[in-house]
C-alpha cells in the first residue's frame, strides 16, 4: 500500500483480474480516474498469450456507452495472463476479482493469487451475491483481514453504486480506506451491506422486479403497459421493469434469481423468487434480451414488439396507461398519490398500488437482515436502480402511519405476497412517533434501535451538499450572504473556508434567467469587497441548462430580435464581468453546463468539473448562433492549441520577438 507525504496510505495501482464485460469496465473506470489497471485473465490458447485482454481493452473502445472517458485511456491499461504475470500483482495495492459467478472458479483463482499479493494490498470481489465469508475460506489467515466485497453495479462508469461488503474478520481500518479510495478518486456511491445473498441492492431491487412480474400477471398487464406504469410515472428508471430484464440479460436474470432461490428458502417471500415460464422458453431460443436482438421485446425494422404471454408471439408494442390512472401518477402530493391508487378500482392504479405495497412490506421485514440502517437501503435504490426515491422515502413522504397502516391490512386480508407481519418498529415506538425512518439525527438502525448519522469520514467533509434523504435535515450550517427569488450567496460553517463566497441558482434546470444573470453580477461585486473568492455552483445537478429560452418567448413574439436584445446584452455584459472579476471566480460544474451555462463557465478563471459533465453550445441545434462570448473564447482557444503545435512560427511570437 502506497502512502502520500503526509503518511497516509491510498491506492497507486490496481490489479483487475477477469476482462468480462465488467472486469474490463472496472478497469477502464478506474483508469478514467488516473489510477493504472493491470488486466488479467487466462492465456489465450493461440497466438499472444495476453490475446483475450487485448480483445477485451480494444472492445472498450467500441462499446456503447463508452466506459472509457476517452479512447486513448485505454493505454493505462497493461495486459496481463494469469501464466506469466501473477509476479506483478506485488505492484498492486488493490487486487479486484471480477470473473464469472461460480464459487468453485473464484476460490480456485484465490488459490493463484495469494502468493504473490503484496502485504498491506486490498483483495475484493466484484461478485454480485455470493457469500464474501465462504469466498475467504480459501484465503491465508492474514489475506483474510484484508479481503471484502466490493459491488460495482453495470455499467461501473455510469452508476454511481458501489456496495462495500466486509465479513467478520475484515479490517475496520482497511474498509475506510477502500470507501475513500472508491468515494474520491473512482466518484462512487458506497452503501456498506452485510454478507447476505445479493446484498442490498439486488436483494431489493430483484425482489422488487419479482413483484412486478408477479402482479402483472395477477392484474393480466401486456408488458409495455407495466413499463410504462413502472418507469419514470414511478420515479424509477424509463426503462421500467421488463425491459430492464432484456438490457441486464435474460440469462444473468436466470442467475441472480437462482441465488435467492437457493439460498433463501426460508425467506417469507420465497414462493415468488422465481421468473415467469416464458423466460426458459425465449433463453432456449436464444433470445437473452437486449444483446441479442430479442427477449420480452424484439425490433423489427422500425416497430418495436412485445411478447404476449398468452400466446408466446410477439405482436405490437401499443399498450396505453388509461388517462385516470396517468392523472393519478401525476399527483404531486405523495398521500393523496397513494390513497387514489389504493383505493381505484382500475386494474392499472391496482397493479401500481400492489408494487409499491411489495416494496415496503419487503424492505421492513429484511432491513435487519440486510443492511445496518435504512438510509442504505434508499441509497441503494437511487444510486444502483436508477429511483428516484427509495421505499422508505416513498413511504415516509406519504406519511409514514398511514401507510404502514395499509400494509398491515393488506397482509390481514390476504392481498399481499406474504403473511409476514410488518418488523414492530415500522409499526410502534421511534419510527412511528417521528414519522419515518429518516430524520435530522439519522436513518433508522434496527440493530441498535437508534436512528444512526452519516459516515464521519474524513471523505465526506468534503461533500458538502451530499443528496438528502425525505426526513433529513437540508441545512449546511451555511450563512447566507445574499439571497432573491434568483439566486442565492452564502458562506460555508467551519472547516470551510470563511472567505470564499458561494452563489447558486433557484431556477428549474438552474437556467440563466434575467434575474440569474443579475444576481450573478451582485455576487461578483459583493465577493470583490469582502472575500477572497466566488465559487458558482449548484446543489444538485444540473449546472445549468442555459439561458431561459421560455421566458423569452414573449418579448420575440411582441418585438421580435429587437425585443430581446437587452437580454443578450445583460449575459454578455455578465460573463465579461465574470472574466476581468478582481477574484477569482470558480465554475464547480456536474452535470449538463449548456448553451448559456457553458459560455457562463468558460469566462470563469478556473473551471473544477465531475467526471460525468456535459457541456456545450447547443445553440445550433435550435437554429442559433452562440451570443455570449462562447465563439470568441473558441477562437482564442483554437489559437493558442495552433501556436502549440504548429510547425510554423506563429505569428504571436513574431510580435514578441521581431528579428
Amino acid at each position: 500500500m502506497q502512502a502520500d507525504q503526509s503518511g497516509q496510505r491510498h491506492v497507486g495501482k490496481v490489479a483487475v483480474c477477469g476482462a468480462g464485460v465488467m472486469g474490463a469496465q472496472i478497469a477502464a473506470h478506474c483508469v478514467n480516474a488516473g489510477v493504472p489497471v493491470l488486466l488479467f485473465d487466462l492465456p489465450a490458447k493461440e497466438g499472444d498469450k495476453n490475446g483475450i485482454v487485448n480483445r477485451a481493452i480494444a472492445g472498450l473502445r467500441k462499446m456503447n456507452p463508452a466506459p472509457l472517458g476517452a479512447p486513448e485511456l485505454a493505454n493505462a491499461i497493461t495486459p496481463a495472463n494469469y501464466d506469466d504475470d501473477l509476479p506483478r500483482l506485488a505492484e498492486c495495492d488493490l487486487v479486484i476479482e471480477a470473473i464469472a459467478e461460480r464459487m468453485d472458479w473464484k476460490l480456485d483463482l484465490y488459490k493463484k493469487l495469494a502468493p504473490f499479493i503484496k502485504p498491506g494490498a486490498i483483495v475484493a470481489s466484484n461478485t454480485s451475491g455470493l457469500s464474501i465469508t465462504e469466498l475467504a475460506k480459501v484465503l491465508p489467515e492474514e489475506l483474510r483481514h484484508r479481503f471484502s466485497g466490493v459491488h460495482f453495479f453495470n455499467p461501473p462508469r455510469y452508476m454511481p453504486l458501489v456496495e462495500l461488503i466486509p465479513t467478520s474478520d475484515t479490517e475496520p481500518a482497511l474498509i475506510d480506506l477502500l470507501e475513500t479510495f472508491l468515494t474520491s478518486q473512482l466518484g462512487k456511491s458506497v452503501v456498506r451491506a452485510k454478507d447476505t445473498p445479493n446484498f442490498v441492492g439486488n436483494r431489493i431491487g430483484v425482489f422488487g422486479l419479482l413483484s412486478v412480474f408477479a402482479q402483472a400477471k395477477k392484474f393480466e398487464l401486456p408488458v409495455d403497459l407495466v413499463d410504462d406504469l413502472t418507469g419514470t410515472r414511478l420515479g424509477r428508471a424509463k426503462s421500467g421493469s421488463f425491459r430492464t430484464a432484456d438490457v441486464v440479460g435474460l440469462d444473468t436474470m436466470v442467475h441472480v434469481v437462482a441465488t435467492m432461490h437457493d439460498q433463501l428458502p426460508n425467506d417469507p417471500f420465497y414462493p415468488y423468487f422465481e421468473l415467469p415460464p416464458l423466460v426458459a422458453a425465449l433463453i432456449e431460443k436464444g433470445a437473452l434480451g437486449q444483446k441479442s436482438g430479442a427477449g420480452f421485446y424484439r425490433k423489427e425494422g422500425k416497430a418495436i414488439l412485445r411478447i404476449d404471454f398468452a400466446t408466446g408471439e410477439y405482436v405490437p408494442a401499443d399498450s396505453k396507461v388509461d388517462d385516470t390512472v396517468a392523472a393519478i401518477l401525476a399527483e404531486r402530493d405523495a398521500a393523496k398519490r397513494l390513497q387514489v391508487l389504493r383505493s381505484s378500482e382500475h386494474p392499472q392504479a391496482q397493479f401500481v398500488w400492489a408494487v409499491l405495497r411489495d416494496a415496503f412490506h419487503y424492505a421492513a421485514v429484511h432491513l435487519a437482515d440486510i443492511a445496518d440502517n435504512a438510509r442504505q437501503v434508499d441509497q441503494a435504490m437511487v444510486w444502483g436502480f436508477g429511483h428516484k426515491q427509495g421505499p422508505f422515502e416513498i413511504w415516509q413522504a406519504a406519511g409514514w402511519q398511514q401507510v404502514a397502516k395499509w400494509v398491515a391490512d393488506d397482509i390481514t386480508n390476504g392481498l399481499a405476497l406474504s403473511s409476514e407481519p410488518l418488523p414492530g418498529w415500522a409499526t410502534s415506538g421511534p419510527v412511528w412517533e417521528a414519522g419515518g425512518v429518516h430524520t435530522a439525527k439519522g436513518s433508522w438502525n434496527p440493530h441498535t434501535e437508534s436512528f444512526q448519522p452519516r459516515s464521519n469520514l474524513p471523505v465526506y467533509s468534503r461533500q458538502v451538499a451530499a443528496p438528502r434523504l425525505v426526513g433529513e435535515s437540508s441545512s449546511l450550517g451555511e450563512t447566507v450572504v445574499f439571497e432573491d427569488d434568483a439566486v442565492r450567496c452564502f458562506t460555508l460553517p467551519a472547516p470551510h473556508p470563511s472567505d470564499v463566497l458561494l452563489l447558486s441558482f433557484k431556477t428549474k434546470m438552474h437556467t440563466l434567467s434575467q434575474g440569474v444573470i443579475q444576481g450573478i453580477v451582485h455576487g461578483v461585486e459583493i465577493a470583490e469587497g469582502s472575500f477572497k473568492a466566488l465559487v458558482i455552483g449548484q446543489l444538485s445537478e444540473p449546472f445549468s441548462a442555459g439561458a431561459d429560452l421560455k421566458s423569452m418567448l414573449p418579448l420575440f413574439a411582441q418585438g421580435g430580435v429587437k425585443a430581446v436584445e437587452p437580454v443578450e446584452r445583460a449575459m454578455q455584459d455578465m460573463v465579461q464581468r465574470l472574466r476581468y472579476a478582481q477574484v477569482p471566480v470558480v465554475a464547480a460544474l456536474a452535470g449538463m453546463a449548456l448553451g448559456g451555462g457553458c459560455e457562463l463557465a468558460l469566462h470563469c478563471a478556473k473551471r473544477v468539473a465531475h467526471f460525468e459533465t456535459y457541456l456545450g453550445l447547443v445553440e445550433v441545434g435550435l437554429g442559433l448562433v452562440p451570443g455570449s462570448g462562447g465563439l470568441t473564447h473558441f477562437a482564442r482557444r483554437t489559437a493558442q492549441l495552433q501556436a502549440q503545435t504548429s510547425s510554423e512560427i506563429p505569428l504571436l511570437a513574431l510580435l514578441k520577438n521581431p528579428a
